[in-house]
């Protein structure tokens, strides 16, 4: 008996390296194959065939799996193509950080499930897929910018939501979410800032600061009606919500070249 039991955590001991493994070398391999092709889609394919177990399943669970995942298939495709539109004609730093932070999500923060950690992968996934949104389609319609924003905000907020309660319909709170999160993301359109720092590649879009700041209230707000069984007490989320404003007014105000460029 004690060596069969020796046997079995040797199995899960061997199972969890290999799945280490396979999750670095997917998080650097998705990088460094758009570096190599020049193509955001290679990398994007192979985003979406460590995904297959969505689809392993009857077609009528494809829609609830795709929901379910759209977190992490929002984070795995924004690191693929935000290291596509820094530029793949050379390596830059961020490309290394890119990689390491998409085998840090694969490895550390995906696999987590506490109410902290639901929130902090929901806003990894809106401020790295607002950042690959701007990047990609701040010059064209606005409709590149706000589709996608939705299906972020819609994604990120499902995510806490629904892990915090599966016994509630959040369907109309998930769709205001992501109404809100495209209509922001519209009035930002003709006015996008984007921070740039030097030639290491980084880029910070303000709309993806600003949505993240957004989506981290929210997160308080949830968490103090869940403290009080469904009732909101604003002294709860007093003192995040002084700092997300604060934060919001000093980047909109003295970090806003626009507003002067008058």
């Amino acid at each position: 008996m004690a060596d069969y039991i020796l046997i079995r955590k040797g199995r899960n001991a061997l199972s969890l390296v290999i799945y280490i493994i396979l999750n670095i070398l997917l998080g650097l391999g998705s990088i460094a194959l758009t570096l190599i092709t020049k193509s955001w889609i290679p990398g994007i394919i192979l985003v979406l065939l460590s995904k297959w177990r969505i689809f392993a399943v009857r077609p009528y669970y494809w829609l609830l799996n795709i929901k379910s995942n759209l977190v992490d298939l929002i984070v795995g495709s924004s690191f693929v193509l935000l290291a596509f539109a820094v530029g793949v004609n050379e390596v830059l730093l961020v490309h290394w950080l890119l990689g390491i932070g998409y085998a840090i999500w694969l490895t550390l923060i995906k696999p987590r499930t506490s109410p902290i950690a639901n929130e902090i992968q929901a806003l990894i996934a809106v401020f790295l897929g607002t950042s690959a949104t701007v990047m990609l389609g701040a010059g064209y319609n606005s409709i590149w910018l706000v589709l996608p924003t939705f299906v972020i905000g819609y994604g990120a907020s499902r995510h806490v939501l629904v892990q915090s309660s599966e016994d509630h319909d959040f369907t109309l709170i998930t769709f205001i979410c992501g109404l809100v999160a495209s209509e922001i993301a519209w009035l930002c359109h003709s006015w996008m800032i984007i921070y740039t720092f030097g030639s290491t590649g980084i880029v910070l879009p303000q709309l993806a600061i600003i949505l993240t700041v957004i989506g981290f209230l929210f997160g308080r707000v949830h968490r103090s009606i869940l403290k009080r069984d469904g009732k909101f007490k604003f002294a709860d989320v007093a003192i995040p919500t002084v700092f997300s404003f604060l934060i919001l007014a000093i980047m909109i105000i003295w970090f806003s070249k626009p507003v002067f460029d008058i």
